[in-house]
């Protein structure tokens, strides 16, 4: 008889990040309670600064599409007054297509916008503490410390009172990781943040980009040749 062997995985404390290298992005999903009595269903997608721990939420009232999330990160830059060098995301159908072995294949429009913002991209397993755990931990503290028990009345005044309530309490109140207050640090940090001096066009941007098919081998054919996914996307990364 073959003995069962039991693997465990190896949990360990993540070293902090330096100002402005790294944010962190997830989507998350509420019902709230509307005046009439009836429930609203409300989406929202999170940004957190891993170094600060400073926080950007945006509502919706509809499931997110890949020009939403764009117009999010556009949000979230100007409330940042900056762009981190990474961001870190789930493989969300929104932004990625695939990836394998590193290869990241990414959805036509938001491979056209990181073209444009030239931001690197990291992307992690669901669930995953060790690479996503800071903005997870934000997705619930909006749940349930912002949405629960609040009635909803219209998105505006939803928006609204969530950046009320990310100045008085979800960025000001002491941080219990980093036993600081979000905000003091924002403004340290806010000076590591890359520059965004343009505002990004989806007129102008998101109609060069390129799309070719992949092969079951991730192969691209291109002009008679053939590339790895990866090469294609640093090839014509410019």
């Amino acid at each position: 008889m073959i003995p069962k062997q039991t693997s465990f995985r190896s949990y360990q404390t993540v070293e902090e990040l330096p100002m402005g290298h790294q944010a962190q992005v997830d989507f998350g999903e509420t019902t709230v309670a509307k005046q009439d009595g009836t429930r609203q269903k409300l989406w929202f997608i999170v940004f957190v600064l891993s170094h600060s721990r400073y926080k950007f939420v945006r509502w919706l009232n509809r499931p997110f599409t890949t020009r939403d999330v764009i117009q999010s990160h556009e949000a979230a830059f100007e409330f940042y007054g900056g762009m981190p060098r990474e961001l870190v995301y789930d493989q969300d159908h929104l932004i990625a297509v695939s990836e394998n072995a590193r290869d990241i294949i990414l959805t036509k429009e938001f491979q056209a916008y990181q073209q444009v913002r030239k931001f690197s991209i990291y992307l992690c397993r669901k669930s995953d503490p060790e690479t996503k755990g800071k903005v997870e931990n934000a997705v619930k503290y909006v749940k349930y410390n912002f949405s629960k028990n609040r009635i909803f009345t219209s998105l505006e005044v939803w928006e609204e009172q969530s950046m009320r309530w990310l100045e008085r309490t979800g960025n000001h109140n002491v941080h219990h990781t980093t036993k600081k207050r979000p905000f003091e640090v924002h403004a340290l940090e806010k000076q590591h943040l890359q520059k965004v001096s343009t505002s990004f066009s989806f007129e102008n941007n998101l109609t060069t980009s390129i799309t070719r098919n992949i092969r079951k081998d991730n192969v691209i054919s291109y002009e008679s040749n053939r590339y790895s996914s990866l090469r294609y996307l640093q090839t014509f990364k410019k």
